[in-house]
């Protein structure tokens, strides 16, 4: 009976579940490596079982899934392997509705509708990279850990069509969000989306991280001060190419305040000019964020980021 005892919490310790519990519906896996540059595995219909953690779901879709740390961080997937390559030091990172969690995959539960995504890259230049704009339309769907969160629109001109564009495509998805000025405060059990040009809307705290650079806020972009340039970075943090008018850029990443509280995701649709800004808000789109961090506009067309270079 005590083999029997020890077997089955070892199965729960390693995500496995008892499979009690309903089955998540609607769920979607990804696997990928190098910032979501190759996918691995990608399938909107996962096998799933009753109270799936995000390991036991990775386990059931992915080949050759190993773990460490008594089966509660995942070793390798494919055989893809964390530790160094080329130097460099790597892991694997997972995600859910775009948000890294900040608990091992054994203790996040998968719920209905959950876009869970594991990545394999480099982290040499930043190992935090709070959120990610590539499993849009989450988190405006079903939130976070299962729970739904409102969503305000905090725009420098709430009543300019970039505004308006970002509210009705939210308005489609079926969430009605809250519409204003930007505000300057930390927000919590709230999404909220940032919109304007760079240049005013680089006042707001959270939004000022981006000029800081990946190690900070875990952006492979840098707006200029003067908001009439975006630099584009590499995975290494080196800067590839500057864009200058009519450029866009979506974004989003969290902040801490002063007791080292964490914000929700904020999501940042901004531009070097007022061209730049309509045109992150029409790639504000399944189709152009899916599977990037982070997406440059130039020209009216999506650049993933970090940038792999033209």
């Amino acid at each position: 009976m005590a083999a029997i005892a020890v077997a089955v919490l070892a199965s729960v310790v390693a995500g496995c579940g008892l499979g009690a519990g309903p089955q998540a519906s609607d769920t979607q896996l990804l696997v990928s490596k190098d910032f979501g540059a190759e996918p691995l595995v990608q399938t909107d219909k996962p096998k799933t079982g009753g109270s799936d953690t995000v390991m036991r779901l990775l386990q059931r879709n992915a080949p050759k899934v190993t773990t460490r740390f008594g089966g509660g961080f995942v070793q390798s997937i494919a055989g893809v392997s964390g530790g160094t390559s080329g130097g460099k030091p790597v892991d694997w990172f997972f995600y859910v509705n775009g948000i890294q969690a900040d608990k091992g995959a054994t203790s996040v539960k998968v719920h209905q509708g959950d876009r869970v995504w594991w990545d394999h890259h480099d982290w040499g230049v930043t190992d935090d990279v709070p959120a990610v704009v590539g499993s849009f339309p989450e988190p405006f769907l079903h939130g976070i850990d299962g729970r739904r969160l409102p969503t305000r629109v905090e725009c420098v001109e709430p009543q300019s069509d970039a505004c308006q564009a970002v509210a009705d495509k939210l308005g489609d998805l079926g969430q009605v969000a809250a519409r204003g000025g930007v505000g300057n405060s930390f927000v919590v059990d709230t999404l909220r989306i940032l919109v304007g040009q760079w240049k005013a809307l680089r006042g707001e705290s959270t939004a000022k991280l981006l000029e800081k650079g990946p190690a900070t806020s875990g952006v492979f972009a840098k707006p200029s001060a003067d908001g009439r340039s975006i630099a584009l970075l590499d995975q290494d943090g080196k800067v590839t190419r500057t864009l200058g008018p009519g450029t866009g850029l979506i974004a989003a990443t969290k902040v801490k305040d002063s007791k080292d509280q964490v914000s929700d995701p904020v999501w940042i649709l901004t531009g070097t000019d007022e061209a730049g800004v309509l045109a992150a808000t029409a790639a504000l789109d399944e189709g152009a964020l899916n599977g990037h961090f982070a997406v440059a506009i130039s020209g009216g067309k999506p650049i993933g980021l970090p940038d792999r270079g033209q």
